[in-house]
């Protein structure tokens, strides 16, 4: 760990209390082509403290976001079961808020507009705001006005000079990636309108810890939220937390509901004692993800190396974030994981940061047959194996690394 580490995100603390090291990791989403496999590769530590004043985790230092987010390989728009979920949400928020085509729908990482164009084909206005131009270009193509920025304090307020005023407000599984979080949540304040709602959702920092998910932990998530956490921060901006639900999405997330002024619901409370009881304004759970880590290392390493002696051959399935986190800091390269594959089409052809598994598209898997798939993207793993399920038509297994290696019946 670094011996004097930069000051809280979020309250500006000093931070003290050491969570995990990761090691030196290359940016988790930054795919290497071909022509790069010869170069050498920018690493970053990847070191997690938590404040003992607001209990916000998070990750020490920041690589440039512009170096992140400017060419972003993640396009949201092929997981079935993702969509699924921004569709829910938008039918919901439509009835929930009575929003209508005189109201306006502003999504902060708004992505190939996948969430946004269920508002449009509804007939509701909407605008996106997202940094990486080759995916805002996706959501021009498909009817969703986008601007090309990166949100903050300053975007706020240009767009609010132009009456940009939102009725709804998304900023679903952005929190966590901006590295001055308290200037992006100042510029939500700014374009959220008098009587609108801001709804924002996060990878729940308690799914995290007891779900032994360290692999979640990459460079381009600053900070590892709770509803403590996140509530410390919207009140800091005059925001205040109506309501909360708690989802499965990405292996357990919250989506808080905050506005410029209401009435809290009982679930806020609860769940605020659920955290407390569970230790989260503590040490304790905090330090204990390092021994969780290792311990996940060694069994996935014993696994594959066994794989290997008896002659079976393993690939994997999918090249999210949180796989090059768990492939880099295992050591596992080619020697024991032969290639991955994944529905994008902005993947295939690349290799994996790091490791360099070539990432290739998912029939590979059937034409190579192999004896196990190593599910990466474990947080989809219900909508990988009915999709790939010929996979065990030769007597493939599938095989799942968190919250600790088992092979799927």
């Amino acid at each position: 760990m670094p011996a004097v580490p930069a000051p809280c995100r979020s309250c500006g603390a000093p931070l003290r209390l050491s969570v995990v090291d990761l090691g030196l990791q290359p940016l988790a989403n930054s795919f290497v082509t071909a022509d790069q496999l010869e170069r050498a590769e920018p690493r970053y530590p990847l070191c997690v403290y938590v404040c003992d004043r607001c209990w916000l985790m998070q990750i020490d230092g920041e690589p440039v976001a512009e170096e992140i987010f400017s060419d972003y390989a993640y396009f949201s728009s092929y997981s079935d079961s993702w969509l699924e979920h921004a569709r829910r949400y938008s039918e919901e928020m439509i009835e929930r808020l009575g929003l209508g085509q005189h109201s306006l729908v502003l999504e902060v990482a708004s992505n190939d507009g996948y969430l946004l164009r269920n508002f449009v084909e509804r007939g509701v206005q909407v605008l996106g705001v997202d940094p990486a131009a080759n995916v805002a270009e996706a959501a021009v193509a498909v009817g969703v006005p986008t601007e090309v920025a990166f949100f903050g304090r300053q975007t706020g307020e240009g767009l609010r000079s132009r009456g940009v005023r939102a009725d709804l407000l998304i900023a679903n599984n952005v929190l966590a990636h901006v590295p001055d979080v308290n200037d992006f949540v100042a510029g939500l304040a700014r374009v959220l309108a008098p009587g609108g709602i801001l709804t924002a959702e996060f990878h729940h920092v308690l799914r995290l810890l007891e779900g032994r998910q360290f692999d979640t932990i990459y460079h381009e998530h600053y900070s590892y939220l709770s509803l403590t956490s996140a509530q410390a921060i919207f009140a800091r901006h005059g925001l205040t937390v109506l309501d909360v639900d708690e989802l499965t999405t990405h292996g357990g997330s919250l989506r808080v509901y905050a506005a410029h002024e209401g009435e809290e619901a009982a679930s806020v409370a609860e769940l605020l004692e659920r955290e407390r009881t569970a230790g989260l304004t503590a040490p304790a759970p905090y330090e204990r993800l390092s021994a969780v880590a290792e311990s996940v290392k060694q069994d996935l390493l014993a696994f594959l190396e066994a794989a290997r002696a008896d002659g079976r051959r393993v690939v994997a399935y999918g090249a999210p974030a949180k796989g090059n986190t768990l492939l880099n800091y295992c050591g596992i390269s080619t020697d024991l994981v032969l290639f991955t594959v994944d529905r994008s089409p902005h993947k295939q052809g690349r290799f994996l940061p790091g490791s360099h598994l070539p990432i290739h598209a998912p029939d590979r898997i059937f034409e190579a047959r192999p004896d196990y798939v190593l599910l990466l993207a474990w947080n989809l793993k219900d909508e990988i194996v009915e999709q790939m399920s010929a996979v065990r038509e030769w007597g493939g297994r599938f095989v799942v690394p968190i919250p600790e290696v088992s092979i799927l019946s």
